[in-house]
């Protein structure tokens, strides 16, 4: 064949590829128009403020018989199953967060990442994929990103181009806009599942040992106080869910998150979330604010979402001076980095004090790291389980309790390696004897 036949065909190949994708660009762009243009007439023909107060499933049939019957009166010629589907999606747009909808409702989704409208990525198993969902345009997105900070009582705009909020169900949202996002809104949320999980699912999973979840029990019902470690989406809140599981139901919890998301099963307890200053700067309260604040509430337990400034020198002043048992995470990617963040973040607080100083206040009040990481077949487990033992000279002492060692890769890029005992027992276990609460001796051989 010649080169200029090869070239015709090549080109000819290429024009109707080319045309195929025009002609889908026009027909998604007509479908996004004409859901866009139903929605403003249900708005027009409903009183949703009115409608909103009545029960959930007189809402939806009243919203189900209009949106058909404006359906209806477009001529709009639909098969069965594209006309629910229709109805549906118009119904997520003005009761939900539009197509975010059933991202939200599928469970193997553990977080989605909106990288401007026509960019939507989701995390399943730990793994990243990007998937067919779109928003029509910014402006859509921009809608939906209002819609969940306005329902906390947070804004966002030019002045305030950030904003850290919650869904209803606890899931946690992170929204930035322009100017600081180039390529368009940006929108980000960890979703967390209806029913927390449990210790024994944990176990079940892989990412913690029968052993090690024991002693966990123990380390919570002797009071002893914890910092759970770990990187971005390593499990932190999970974990700390799981430990404060194990918090007694007559003990007084107080909760302190910058978005409330924990997902406590006690009855006493306290939930405190921080508040961004309004539009002329002022009327901030910060984690810091609420941890002082706290003290005067009679707490238990205080369980900080996460420290991350100043407020890591109050807690450690509360795990000091009698709030023992107390429970917060930390980003840090082994135990001995936790302390050296730690020590960073106490001296935020802006006293004067020594190096010295500082490490000994950590080391007296911190007895437990427990360093938790996503792997890269993307699960979640347990790494290190960590006593804290004290000083030596200006140094401060660790003792390595339970560790996770990797050994390989399988041919499906698993992960393979065993947690178990590194042979040393925990100081803290007369402690654990006398709270009552007996560990069998052979638990910690290896």
């Amino acid at each position: 064949m010649s080169l200029r036949k090869r070239l015709g065909m090549i080109s000819t190949s290429g024009s109707s590829e080319k045309n195929s994708m025009i002609t889908d660009m026009a027909q998604d762009k007509e479908e996004q128009e004409r859901k866009c243009r139903i929605h403003y007439k249900v708005i027009d023909q409903m009183d949703l403020a009115v409608l909103s107060q009545t029960d959930d499933d007189v809402l939806d049939q009243e919203l189900d018989t209009a949106i058909r019957g404006i359906i209806q009166e477009e001529g709009l010629n639909l098969s069965p199953d594209d006309n629910d589907r229709l109805v549906n999606e118009i119904k997520h747009e003005v009761l939900g967060l539009g197509p975010l909808e059933p991202l939200l409702a599928d469970e193997s989704i553990s977080e989605i990442m909106c990288n401007g409208y026509n960019n939507v990525y989701v995390e399943r198993k730990g793994r990243l994929e990007k998937i067919g969902v779109r928003f029509r345009d910014d402006s859509h997105l921009m809608k939906i990103i209002d819609k969940i900070a306005t329902n906390i009582g947070r804004r966002i705009d030019e002045s305030s181009p950030m904003v850290d909020a919650r869904l209803a169900d606890g899931s946690r949202v992170n929204a930035i806009i322009s100017p600081l996002a180039i390529d368009g809104p940006c929108l980000t949320i960890r979703k967390f599942s209806k029913d927390p999980l449990q210790v024994s699912d944990l176990i079940k999973f892989g990412s913690i040992s029968a052993q090690a979840a024991r002693l966990m029990e123990g380390v919570v019902k002797a009071r002893l106080n914890v910092i759970i470690s770990g990187g971005t989406g390593s499990g932190k809140t999970t974990m700390l869910n799981v430990f404060s599981s194990f918090i007694p139901h007559d003990e007084r919890i107080v909760t302190i998150e910058d978005s409330a998301e924990l997902q406590l099963q006690q009855d006493h307890v306290v939930r405190l979330e921080t508040r961004p200053p309004n539009m002329e700067g002022h009327g901030e309260i910060t984690i810091r604010g609420l941890v002082k604040n706290c003290l005067r509430m009679r707490p238990d337990r205080i369980v900080v979402g996460e420290v991350r400034s100043g407020e890591a020198l109050d807690m450690m002043q509360a795990m000091s001076t009698g709030h023992d048992g107390s429970i917060t995470t930390l980003h840090a990617n082994t135990p001995r980095d936790c302390l050296g963040r730690l020590e960073t973040l106490v001296a935020m607080g802006g006293l004067d004090i020594s190096e010295k100083a500082i490490r000994r206040q950590i080391a007296a009040a911190i007895h437990v790291i427990v360093q938790v990481a996503r792997l890269s077949d993307g699960s979640r487990k347990v790494i290190s389980f960590s006593e804290v033992t004290g000083m030596e000279g200006n140094t401060i002492t660790l003792q390595e309790i339970f560790k996770f060692e990797q050994t390989g890769v399988d041919q499906h890029g698993k992960v393979i390696g065993q947690f178990g005992p590194t042979g040393i027992r925990p100081a803290f276990s007369n402690k654990l004897k006398a709270h009552g609460f007996e560990l069998d001796g052979n638990m910690f051989s290896q």
